[in-house]
This record gives C-alpha cells, structure tokens and sequence, in this order.
C-alpha cells in the first residue's frame, strides 16, 4: 500500500491512503489519524489500512477524492530520528581520492552512520530555504526507510523484517569547501510505500530502479539504487541498533545513490550521471584537475523520481526550488 500525510494545520498532519497509480486518495481517519499511530501500532492497523488501500485501487472506496501531491508533509512529519548512512562508499571513495585523501581501508567494511534531525523535515514541495549564495548548497538525492520497533544488536537479516516504508529524499548539504557546514533539512516523497507494493524491485534490503535527478529541468543523474549499494538497509538498521534499540518511527537513510565508473579511454567515467553536485565536482577534479560545476542558487529547482517497469511514478516526485530566506 501508498500511504501519505496531508497538510490540516497541525504538526503531524492527517494520514491518507494513496491509490497505486497516485491518482486517488481517501482519509484514513476512521482508522487513525497520524502515521506515528500505524507505526506504534503496525500488526493491528495496517491490516486496516491494506484493506482500506485494495478497496480504493478497485474503485470501491466511497469518499475517495483526487490525490495532490502539493498538500503533502512529509509522510513521516516528526521522526524520532534521521540517521543516514553510507550504502554507496564509492560515493565516499570518489570524494576522497579528489581530495588527494587516504581511502580508509575499512570504508565497505562497517556502516558508518550520521545523526541528523528527525524534526526538521520538509514535504516533497516545500522550498529549500536559508541558503546564502555564498554557500556550496547542495542536493543529496537517495533512498530511506521508516521503521517498526526493532530490539538493540539485532542481526541484518532480522533488521529487515522491522522495514515499514520506503520513500525518496532529499537531503541538502551546505559546504564550505571540503567541510559540511550544516544540514538544514531533508524533504521526502510525497507517499511511502511497503515493501510488498514494490514487488520483486525490493529484494535483500535493496530497491532496484534508476533513480532520475534533474537540476533545472536537466536530467543529471539516472543511478541505479540498487547495483552499487554495498550496505543495505539491514545492514545500516543492525548498525543503529548495536548500542541502542530502534524506536518505531525512525527514518534511516543510505546516503547519495552513486554508481562506480567506468574506464574509457583510458579515462574514468560516471555514466549515469550523479545524485548530488559534490560528486560531479569530485568527478571533475579527477578528470581535469578543477570543478566546473557550481552548487546551487537561489531560483534552481531540483526533481527526484522513481519510475517502476510500466513508467508510472512509485513514490511521486520530489520538487523543490531554492528560495531565499525572509529574515
């Protein structure tokens, strides 16, 4: 099933059912009114919810209304958390060797994970807002997952089972050179999705589809998110969960999707382009000795999509433009 979060002026927003093909939507009111509650209470509502999703898909529904993705929060509005992690260390990899640094030897030996903030979150359309022109602002384009409750040292294989959604985000990145300077926010997919919507794209905690980033109405990237990712979401969720138990409502991420190179001629090339600009710089700096590539401006748009087999969006699409600041 798709489920979303619309905008009614709270917080948490109100939780809809969204129709397979996203055109059609129905409140889940009569069921509950928030995704924390799904969450918390997962085995005894979705079975709700699933129904409620095939009545809808077959038509049945009887006050279902046309979906717009522009109302839409976060699925998640309000996570107990925001990790992200490493499941493409290529992406690591090429950013190191530009830099003319050691590649630590054990970058795909063990995830390495990074604490953000699970309540700075944005809709799929919201603005990025904030950014000076002065800043290396960046798109971070990739895949994240939302969690049931899993127990502290689960192993990887278990971690899986305690995956609920998949979405897409967006996690912007300002840089002052080589060093991130903050993190302002991470927008997400107008829907989530279960991993059993996804058919036979989900397999071993991995999602296999090309994940399209156009910057301006440019196609730049088109990587394939589940070729090249090393760590997959049980390996990052068993990671998190060494030291602490994983609250349901988590939201995990894998970091940048990012494809290896290739050589041509002699030379090292990206093929399917890239999922956020510091890697392009990075390609460049190894190709011709400098970037030539700027980071993002006020009045850029940036629009992240996954397509399944029949063309048609799974999770909607991300757009969103850099706008600057009111204060």
């Amino acid at each position: 099933m798709k489920l979303a979060t619309y905008r009614d002026g709270s917080r948490d927003g109100q939780l809809l059912v969204v129709s397979r093909d996203l055109t059609q939507a129905h409140y889940a009111s009569h069921i509950a009114n928030r995704m924390q509650q799904v969450l918390d209470d997962w085995n005894y509502l979705s079975p709700q919810l699933q129904d409620l999703s095939d009545a809808l898909n077959a038509g049945r529904a009887r006050h279902a209304f046309t979906f717009d993705p522009r109302q839409c929060m976060a699925p998640l509005p309000r996570a107990y958390q925001w990790v992200n992690g490493n499941g493409y260390p290529s992406h690591g990899e090429v950013l190191a060797r530009a830099a003319g640094v050691p590649i630590d030897p054990g970058n795909d030996q063990e995830p390495q994970l990074t604490q953000g903030s699970g309540a700075n979150v944005w809709g799929a359309m919201d603005p990025i807002t904030g950014a000076r022109d002065t800043m290396g602002l960046d798109f971070c384009a990739g895949l994240a997952i939302v969690t049931g409750d899993l127990p502290m040292g689960c192993a990887a294989d278990s971690a899986l089972d305690g995956v609920r959604l998949i979405m897409l985000c967006n996690a912007a990145h300002l840089y002052v050179g080589p060093l991130i300077l903050q993190r302002p926010g991470t927008a997400f997919s107008p829907v989530a999705v279960t991993p059993d919507e996804l058919g036979e794209a989900w397999s071993r905690g991995r999602l296999h589809g090309q994940l399209q980033v156009t910057w301006n109405g440019r196609k730049v990237g088109l990587c394939d998110a589940g070729a090249n990712m090393h760590f997959h979401f049980g390996r990052l969720l068993s990671a998190l969960a060494q030291t602490r138990p994983v609250p349901a409502g988590s939201i995990v991420g894998a970091g940048p999707v990012s494809n290896k190179a290739v050589e041509r001629k002699g030379r090292a090339e990206w093929p399917q382009g890239y999922s956020c600009i510091v890697e392009k710089r990075a390609m460049e700096i190894l190709q011709d000795g400098q970037p030539s590539t700027d980071f993002l401006h006020h009045g850029d748009t940036v629009r992240i999509e996954m397509k399944g087999a029949g063309g048609a969006s799974i999770f909607g699409a991300i757009e969103q433009e850099v706008v600057r600041s009111n204060s």
